[in-house]
């Protein structure tokens, strides 16, 4: 132990002892930190005490220096336990700082500019349960007017799911320059999947597109969560669901498709299973609630749909999502 550490300590416990003072407390605090500065253990610490009180009091009891030995143990073990947790926490907020830039990284991934194309009213919600979200969903404009849309869901969790939503951005980025009809696209995802992801992993897939020269819908699904399309002369929704592989199971796989015209006020609805799975007064939500709080809002935008329901179950769940959210409606307006 160094000279000048006993001398200042023996300094401040006499100062205290003698008048129990609020500015020797003061300067025990800031003694504490050069404890810190200088890596001294708690044990050393209590030796540290023992050894000036000896020096100050002389005669003391032999029980009292003994209770110091067990004091000294208790101090060891202490110190120990407390570098282990200030190495995990350590860890800990490196980790916090990693998954951080991981989050702002696959945020990036997501497309961002609003959709431009005369007598469509498109909006779209998604929010992440945690920092990392295992949903993807996708809108572009191909060089043909054609507006493609989809909406993906990744089992599994973290960095893992968000490394596979990298995947997808940019095989669909690929794949969909030019105009290209949903069952294609997805057995050519399904082939980019099968071969990069591990076995435990699969991602699940809903991909449209719309022709507005034609007002046709053309989709096909990948083991996704069914949408809704929604009859505006008829006021009724029709569940969107054809039966496909998830991706990433097999290397070849065919997916069947499906199409239907959009008059004037009907939409489609892509969605995951974080709507489906949402609770309201501890239940799972049914798919009629959801439609019918899609009804509620018809005089609504697009986008301001799919925020008001977004809300709404959020806070029917006392703002703590369990499930990635992910909400998608495309209206043909003319």
């Amino acid at each position: 132990m160094q000279v000048s550490m006993y001398q200042l300590y023996r300094d401040m416990l006499t100062s205290y002892l003698e008048d129990k003072s609020e500015h020797a407390l003061y300067h025990a605090q800031q003694f504490s930190k050069q404890m810190m500065e200088q890596d001294m253990s708690p044990e050393e610490t209590v030796s540290l005490h023992l050894s000036v009180f000896q020096d100050i009091a002389h005669d003391l009891p032999e029980e009292v220096k003994d209770s110091f030995d067990l004091l000294v143990e208790v101090m060891i073990g202490y110190g120990l336990a407390y570098r282990e947790h200030q190495s995990l926490r350590d860890r800990q907020q490196e980790l916090e700082s990693e998954l951080n830039v991981a989050a702002e990284m696959q945020r990036t991934l997501l497309p961002e500019r609003r959709i431009d194309l005369d007598g469509v009213d498109f909006g779209v919600v998604s929010v992440p349960a945690g920092k990392m979200s295992g949903d993807y969903y996708h809108y572009d404009l191909d060089e043909h007017g054609n507006l493609a849309i989809a909406v993906a869901d990744v089992i599994g969790k973290g960095v893992p799911a968000a490394m596979s939503m990298s995947m997808i951005k940019y095989a669909m980025d690929t794949l969909t320059n030019n105009q290209m009809q949903p069952g294609f696209v997805l057995e050519s995802l399904n082939r980019v999947v099968e071969r990069n992801i591990d076995e435990d992993m699969f991602i699940t897939m809903m991909y449209g597109v719309y022709h507005p020269d034609k007002h046709h819908f053309y989709f096909a699904s990948a083991g996704h969560e069914p949408g809704f399309f929604y009859h505006a002369s008829t006021d009724t929704f029709e569940t969107l669901e054809e039966k496909g592989l998830v991706l990433g199971v097999f290397p070849r796989v065919a997916y069947k498709e499906q199409s239907f015209e959009l008059s004037p006020g009907d939409f489609v609805v892509f969605l995951s299973d974080g709507v489906t799975e949402s609770r309201v007064d501890g239940e799972f939500i049914e798919r009629e609630q959801i439609t019918d709080m899609i009804r509620e809002r018809l005089h609504l935008s697009a986008q301001e749909i799919v925020d008001e329901i977004f809300q709404e179950l959020e806070k029917a769940q006392e703002f703590q999502l369990r499930d990635d959210f992910t909400l998608m409606l495309l209206r043909r307006e003319v």
